[in-house]
């Protein structure tokens, strides 16, 4: 592979802001793994946010860039899965093709195919295109991949205000989770959160159900977990709070041992639990970080805490839910699903055909 742009390249990365900027140039947010695809004739790598290729995991998109790229070209975007009705991103589905067995990456790459979504242009030809601003970066794109077909799709994109607005509250229907938002100058800057990224953001009451220890030692609290009662009255698992200073975490500790139970008098004894219910398991390890100890410490399900989220996955919080306050005026059984904001269904489809505004 030579190209002017050569992997590994750390993606250009964004900040959070509160509001939708007037004069600059919107695009949804994808929820999906951040790759950079490089294109030299035959050959194809797919970078990541980490740097680390992952090419292998998704050889229909491979089969995709090579029908659809230009020669020699290097394209930063998202590779997402559509839920099985093709209606809404399906990150759970997505994150399940990250398996080491090349038999099983086939079958996924049949059961659940992934999609690319371009919305930079970093190298075509000979020619780097970084320096350049993205205003003409996105016209090139778009002229780039004027023939493509599914599953390769150029994002949408739109400098009117009210546009971005009204796709900031409709696409959410549809498994995205926000709009970014760049300067019409603005260079290619690997690893820089140098555009803006506007989320969603909610509030919840949730039970204090468990926790896990912090890595620096067994006397402080690495992460709280969180549950909802649903429509039965069961006490699900929708994730996690860990985002404490370190003084706090060995108060959260001394605070929480009064609550300690086993696990037979716990709602989620994940060994009478049936199949299907969504409990954390008492021994499991992340698929990440292979060898991470993700156990946890029952609770009595008795304090109510609320938090902050941006979306839900499916049952629970997409992202790390952040801690607001304490609740002590909650009972925890009020603390249901039915306090949730559900957006209103848009389907995916739609978002990749509205095009450029």
């Amino acid at each position: 592979m030579d190209l002017p742009v050569m992997p590994p390249v750390k993606p250009m990365l964004a900040k959070p802001i509160a509001e939708i900027p007037a004069d600059q140039l919107v695009e949804p947010k994808w929820d999906g793994f951040r790759s950079i695809v490089f294109r030299d004739g035959d050959e194809v790598e797919i970078g990541s946010r980490n740097e680390k290729p992952m090419t292998r995991y998704f050889p229909e998109v491979v089969a995709a860039v090579l029908a659809n790229f230009p020669p020699r070209a290097v394209i930063d975007g998202e590779i997402v899965v559509a839920d099985i009705d093709g209606n809404r991103l399906d990150f759970e589905a997505l994150q399940q093709r990250i398996h080491p067995a090349a038999s099983r990456v086939k079958l996924l790459s049949e059961q659940t195919p992934a999609s690319f979504i371009a919305f930079d242009l970093l190298a075509l030809g000979d020619e780097d295109l970084t320096g350049r601003p993205f205003a003409e970066r996105r016209e090139r794109l778009e002229q780039a991949l004027a023939d493509a077909a599914a599953p390769v799709h150029v994002t949408p994109l739109t400098r009117d205000l009210n546009e971005a607005r009204r796709w900031f509250t409709e696409f959410e229907g549809a498994g995205l989770d926000g709009v970014i938002a760049k300067r019409a100058d603005l260079t290619y800057q690997p690893d820089k959160r140098v555009m803006s990224k506007i989320k969603h953001e909610r509030t919840a009451d949730c039970v204090v159900a468990g926790y896990r220890v912090h890595k620096s030692g067994p006397d402080a609290i690495g992460s709280l977990l969180l549950g909802l009662y649903d429509d039965r009255g069961v006490l699900a698992s929708v994730g996690v709070i860990g985002a404490f200073p370190m003084a706090r975490r060995r108060e959260l500790f001394a605070e929480m041992q009064e609550l300690v139970t086993t696990f037979e008098e716990h709602p989620w004894n994940w060994a009478a639990t049936e199949d299907g219910e969504r409990t954390p398991r008492k021994n499991e390890y992340s698929r990440w970080n292979v060898g991470k100890d993700l156990s946890f410490v029952p609770l009595r399900p008795e304090r109510v805490v609320e938090v902050r989220y941006d979306y839900m996955e499916g049952e629970r919080f997409r992202h790390t839910a952040q801690f607001v306050r304490w609740r002590p005026d909650r009972d925890p059984e009020s603390c249901t699903y039915a306090q949730l904001d559900r957006p209103v269904r848009f389907q995916l489809a739609d978002v990749l055909s509205t095009g450029t505004a």
